[in-house]
């Protein structure tokens, strides 16, 4: 079983070339042109909220990041990228380190990181994937810069919160 060959544990910069190597592995060139990527740059992950899935030889083989955004006047998450290694992939990797993730989150103590409460948590992708662990199709009303097919934008909301609206952009804080 996965959870017997391999353990997720916290992001640390000196995973930084693995996690490069693998998310060009599973993901090839082609990402950089991705309109998701356009609200990482200049951006910076949340450290904090990053974990890597490492196996039994401590390679790295599955990895996510979450980026401070803004839905119109709404803080929120970018959720990715998500990587798991081919190896790995069909075993519930995926969804295992998303629901790791997302329950740190919402487990943290919003007066130790004011980024805390940076929530929905939005992204780019298969909603059959997602969709298994709670993510569905955002609004037309949400508007990402740049091309994507709106059936792919992604979101998550935390019980009893408000459907954000309005163009999405990396949050203020993000530079600080």
């Amino acid at each position: 079983m996965i959870e017997e060959m391999v353990k997720i544990i916290p992001y640390a910069p000196e995973w930084d070339a693995a996690i490069d190597a693998l998310i060009d592995e599973v993901m090839g060139p082609g990402r950089y042109a991705r309109t998701a990527e356009r609200l990482r740059e200049g951006n910076r992950a949340i450290a904090d909220y990053g974990f890597v899935v490492i196996d039994d030889q401590k390679n790295i083989q599955g990895t996510i990041s979450f980026w401070p955004i803004q839905i119109g006047a709404t803080p929120s998450l970018l959720l990715g990228p998500l990587a798991i290694h081919p190896a790995f992939r069909g075993q519930g990797a995926g969804l295992n380190l998303i629901t790791y993730a997302r329950d740190h989150i919402l487990s943290r103590d919003p007066s130790q990181n004011p980024l805390q409460n940076l929530l929905p948590i939005l992204l780019v992708g298969d909603e059959p994937y997602y969709g298994r662990v709670g993510f569905s199709v955002a609004p037309r009303a949400i508007q990402l810069p740049g091309p994507v097919n709106p059936d792919r934008v992604l979101i998550w909301l935390p019980e009893g919160a408000a459907m954000p609206t309005g163009e999405v952009r990396a949050h203020p804080r993000a530079a600080l």
